[in-house]
């Protein structure tokens, strides 16, 4: 099977990485197939090759899912809603939602505790 994905290359801390085709059970730095853009993702500067990049995807190749979210952003694909996604999505509001059911419980006690405290020190 054919993979779209990034080979890295520049200098350390410094990486940036080509968009390839190649072998799915090719080495990340191995030989491409074909060269088919450029990201730098410390400018954001992308350069595809549309051309080449719609014959691949018509040829069956499978982008990776950081090279799907370049194709999408440079209007190559539809953007799609994958369900890992949706899955993590729902996981983050829910832990938002305990999040804040969580503080505002504590800031309860806390009020609770400042008022029976104050109410104690008028008493005596």
């Amino acid at each position: 099977m054919i993979k779209l994905r990034l080979k890295r290359f520049g200098k350390k801390r410094e990486a940036s990485f080509r968009l390839v085709a190649c072998n799915s059970t090719s080495r990340r730095d191995g030989r491409p197939l074909q060269e088919l853009g450029f990201y730098n993702p410390r400018t954001k500067e992308t350069r595809l090759d549309t051309e080449a990049i719609r014959e691949r995807l018509g040829q069956g190749a499978q982008p990776t899912d950081v090279v799907r979210t370049l194709l999408e952003r440079g209007g190559l694909l539809e953007k799609t809603v994958r369900p890992a996604e949706t899955v993590g999505k729902a996981k983050q509001a829910a832990k938002r939602e305990a999040d804040a059911k969580q503080a505002a419980e504590a800031k309860a006690a806390e009020a609770e505790a400042s008022d029976s405290a104050e109410s104690e020190s008028t008493e005596g």
